[in-house]
């Protein structure tokens, strides 16, 4: 609260806490009397505050209106910065308080600065406030435009002591922090500053003089009726209206208002030659400056800069995109790609929204003044505008491949000289863009909507207009990205292509399939499922041929691991394929791994890729994807870093990201269980988060690792210290799963009683299974797997455990007893079997520890929530309390938050963290528990 004083400058601000001793701020203290709530009334209370002067207490205020901050104290850290700006731009005047000593206040405001002073007024909360005004009954608090005013003039009176300003009084006042007696100059302070608001404001206009030379011409507007406006040279001579309106010191005021306006801007300095100043004439690089910076530096020293309006018309600039001239006729949208069409760049200059003739557009570009006549009108020229339509002309109109001018009419943008520039297309160019700007729209022109006569299933309409999509892209030269959450059906969508494809001679041919080895044997029995007239062949183990492929009929699906594509890549390049379509596309996430590098050397008509995590970690996997699917979309990588990723991940550039998505959109089609209409039938799903208190012994481990870690980390720098925080966020995630896994003890060791998660793992499961449940039991682990297995097979409880290294015929038995009930719990190795299983007989999902990424939790997840599910499904996050889990899993509810735009680097960033976030982010906490 600020109490205030006489002089002003013995003002007080109070801080004080509700109920407890007053913060030690190294000012004095004192007992206060406030007004407090009090059920639906209120009532007086004593507290004791710290008290600051007003100089000592700005420090503070204006660091304190961040979230969080009390009520009042946001309220007077706003004030302080109002005050703090009014003092910037010389708001000041010498004054005398009302018990007769020298005063500084706040003053004069201009039009703006009086609406700000209001509406800051009209926000004072009662908190701010608080200190009932003495002697009144019935209970009152002060006025907040009184109260909001004194505090202001505190700060002029606290803040404002040149020694010049002794030559006020020829003594000591205004001068010197101690309060001088000065009732004599009352009448003189009276007619300085009556009412605070006496004064004026200073501007200049600008207008055409003799020969289209340009003039700047002082006016000035009352303070005390901002309504009155007059030139200087009428209040000079006398001419104008209520001259008692601007003051007795109109002439000193204007004078020191310019000569504020001279150190910003020099050429004002000659308005000072005058004692009567009224206007200069201006050069035209004085002109120019006045259409930039300098108006700028001018406003921030009081005085605004007015252009006539009937020079005030803007010029519009953006592009178009059209055909390179030489190449004479245009093709149409469905050939522009395969045509090898170049593109030109063409500005396009507006007035009006009336575009310039090719005439008007020369004498703009000859044109070296700041403004030009055009059109009867004279125009205010952007003279950063007339550069580039020079350089422009003398470079000769930039030229775009067919895949970078669909980049740009897509983003609706164009990198012209550093700078984004709004660009349109025309001709099979806008055709192409709004052909695939929506994904979702029907397909190609000429292809029939329908599902394909072979495919022995009903598409849902969702799969259907993915069909329809992926065919209109393929058939246009462009790849596409399938990017739906796992068990909305990617897989019967591109047999349905494929199916469609088959039959046009055209399109027809063979479709290669690149996937993981654990889903071959789900790719096969869906094909013989929903295409049983379809050939289907394994390219995989020993004896792998692609003999008798061909096309039409024997154009059938071949499919291959990523492992397998990499060692026989050239015979696979040597094969004409119709499709070739890389699922759980994430595994060609990283541009230079030789797989990603190894799939581009295979030619075929369309490229697909299948993933329900288009982006698991950064922005370099969406270009990885984006650039085999369709190459040379997204530019080179270094350059995509350059213009988006930094952009969006590290500044999180708003406009940025909504340029890439418009880019992206065409290419990447996600749809979302949640999203309206997409898959009704799905039961709900329940997701919780699960606290687990640590065991002693896990106590003493985890601080133990901590304490010996983090001395090490301290001590090394690079890739030492980046490998030493890797080894503490592993080991302290093990030691919360379990003792004996950290310890790597023997297969006979103890494992009951050591653990909170095995503990809460042993009573969901007795809950499940005495309800005649399944579930599915996920940790990245294997070593803990093998613990989880024999802990349960020690109780009684069968168990199946997928992991790495189990074959991929035992996986497919697995699945299999698991579907049909014989197994009621699963363990899974979540990076062996977080993607491509139908696991729908369970209910419940149990995450034994964190991946720390929620897109392949979430990909894990849906194992068993995907259509065909028909139970409500229950995730179970296990968190160990207090400790590092706990904290990340904060972050992860954040980051699932985030818009898709803004992503992080997953664990490896936590190496980043400098010593004190990393301890603060390890350290273990109490619980309460």
């Amino acid at each position: 609260m600020f109490l205030p004083a006489d002089p002003p400058r013995a003002g007080r601000v109070a801080f004080w806490t509700p109920g407890g001793d007053p913060p030690d701020l190294g000012g004095g203290s004192a007992e206060l009397t406030v007004v407090r709530p009090h059920g639906s009334s209120v009532r007086r209370t004593t507290v004791t505050a710290a008290l600051l002067t007003v100089d000592q207490a700005l420090p503070l205020l204006t660091r304190c209106r961040a979230p969080g901050a009390s009520p009042g104290t946001a309220f007077w850290g706003a004030a302080a910065l109002f005050g703090l700006s009014l003092l910037a731009r010389g708001r000041i005047l010498p004054g005398v308080s009302p018990d007769g000593f020298d005063a500084w206040r706040a003053g004069p405001l201009d039009i703006e600065e009086h609406e700000r002073l209001g509406a800051l007024a009209a926000a004072m909360p009662p908190e701010a406030r608080a200190v009932p005004v003495p002697g009144l009954t019935p209970l009152a608090l002060p006025a907040a435009a009184s109260l909001l005013r004194a505090f202001l003039d505190a700060m002029a009176d606290s803040l404002t002591r040149p020694p010049a300003a002794a030559q006020i009084s020829e003594g000591p006042a205004f001068a010197v922090g101690e309060p001088q007696p000065v009732p004599e100059q009352r009448v003189w302070a009276a007619e300085v500053a009556a009412g605070r608001d006496a004064g004026l404001a200073v501007s200049l206009r600008l207008e055409l003089g003799h020969d289209d030379a340009l003039r700047a011409v002082v006016q000035l507007r009352s303070l005390a009726d901002p309504t009155v406006l007059t030139d200087a040279a009428d209040l000079w001579s006398g001419r104008a209206a209520s001259p008692e309106l601007f003051g007795a010191r109109a002439r000193v005021d204007t004078l020191l208002t310019l000569r504020r306006a001279a150190r910003a801007w020099t050429p004002a300095g000659r308005l000072l030659e005058s004692a009567a100043p009224t206007g200069l004439d201006l050069s035209d690089g004085e002109a120019e400056e006045l259409l930039g910076e300098a108006a700028d530096g001018l406003a921030a020293a009081g005085v605004a800069v007015h252009w006539p309006k009937e020079l005030v018309r803007e010029l519009t600039a953006d592009g178009i995109l059209e055909p390179a001239r030489r190449r004479g006729t245009q093709s149409a949208a469905e050939t522009f790609l395969s045509s090898g069409a170049l593109m030109d760049f063409r500005w396009r200059v507006a007035l009006g929204g009336r575009q310039l003739t090719e005439e008007e557009l020369e004498r703009l570009v000859a044109t070296h003044r700041p403004i030009v006549r055009l059109r009867d009108q004279w125009v205010v020229v952007d003279p950063e505008l007339v550069r580039r339509l020079r350089r422009a002309r003398q470079a000769g109109a930039p030229k775009l491949n067919a895949i970078d001018a669909l980049g740009a009419a897509l983003t609706g943008s164009i990198d012209v000289d550093g700078q984004q520039v709004a660009v349109s297309a025309s001709g099979a160019l806008e055709g192409l863009r709004s052909l695939i700007s929506d994904p979702e729209a029907a397909g190609p022109t000429g292809k029939s909507a329908r599902a394909p006569q072979a495919l022995t299933a009903t598409l849902r309409d969702y799969q259907l207009r993915g069909v329809n999509w992926l065919d209109r892209m393929v058939s246009l030269g462009l790849g596409g990205c399938l990017a739906d959450d796992m068990g909305l059906g990617k897989t019967i969508t591109l047999i349905a292509l494929h199916l469609r494809r088959q039959e046009h001679r055209a399109t027809a041919g063979p479709t290669l399939v690149v996937c993981p080895a654990s889903l071959l044997g789900n790719w096969e029995r869906e094909i013989e499922r929903f295409a049983p007239t379809a050939p289907v062949r394994r390219f995989h183990g020993p004896g792998r041929d692609l003999d008798g492929l061909g096309r039409g009929a024997a154009g059938g699906f071949v499919l291959t691991t990523y492992g397998t594509m990499r060692r026989d890549t050239g015979r696979l390049a040597e094969q004409p394929w119709g499709l070739l379509v890389a699922d759980e596309a994430q595994h060609v996430k990283n541009p230079h791994a030789l797989t990603a590098q190894t799939l581009r050397t295979i030619p075929s008509q369309g490229r697909i890729a299948l993933t329900g995590t288009p982006v698991e970690n950064n922005l370099t996997e969406l270009w990885s994807l984006l650039d085999w699917t369709t190459p040379g979309l997204l530019g080179t990588l270094t350059s995509f870093r350059n213009r988006y990723a930094r952009a969006v991940e590290g500044d999180r550039d708003e406009q940025a990201a909504a340029r890439l998505a418009a880019l992206v959109r065409p290419f990447l089609l996600r749809r979302r269980k949640s999203d309206p209409g997409i898959a009704p039938e799905l039961p709900p799903k329940t997701e919780t988060d699960q606290p687990v208190s640590l065991t002693k012994e896990q106590v003493s481990l985890y601080e133990s690792l901590v304490r010996e870690l983090m001395a090490e980390i301290e001590e090394k720098q690079g890739i030492a210290r980046r490998g030493l925080v890797m080894k503490l966020l592993t080991g302290l995630k093990q030691v919360c799963n379990h003792p004996a896994q950290f310890l790597k003890e023997p297969a006979n060791a103890k494992l009951p009683g050591r653990s909170g998660k095995l503990e809460l793992l042993d009573e969901l499961l007795d809950s499940i299974l005495a309800e005649q449940g399944s579930a599915l039991v996920f940790t990245q682990y294997v070593a803990m797997g093998r613990l989880i297995e024999r802990h349960l097979a020690d109780r009684g409880t069968e168990t199946l455990f997928l992991h790495g290294a189990t074959p991929v015929k035992r996986r497919q038995e697995m699945v299999d007893a698991f579907q049909a009930g014989e197994r009621k719990v699963f363990l899974l190795s979540l990076k062996a079997a977080g993607t491509g299983l139908n696991l729908t007989r369970a209910g419940h999902v149990i995450h034994y520890d964190r991946w720390w990424n929620p897109a392949v939790e979430d990909q894990a997840t849906d194992r068993a929530y995907r259509i065909g599910q028909t139970q409500p499904v229950q995730v179970h996050r296990m968190i160990a309390e207090g400790t590092v889990e706990d904290r990340i899993a904060a972050m992860l509810r954040q980051k699932r938050e985030l818009a898709d735009s803004v992503l992080t680097a997953g664990e490896a960033a936590f190496s980043e963290l400098s010593n004190s976030e990393l301890a603060e982010l390890v350290a273990l906490r109490k619980t309460g528990r």
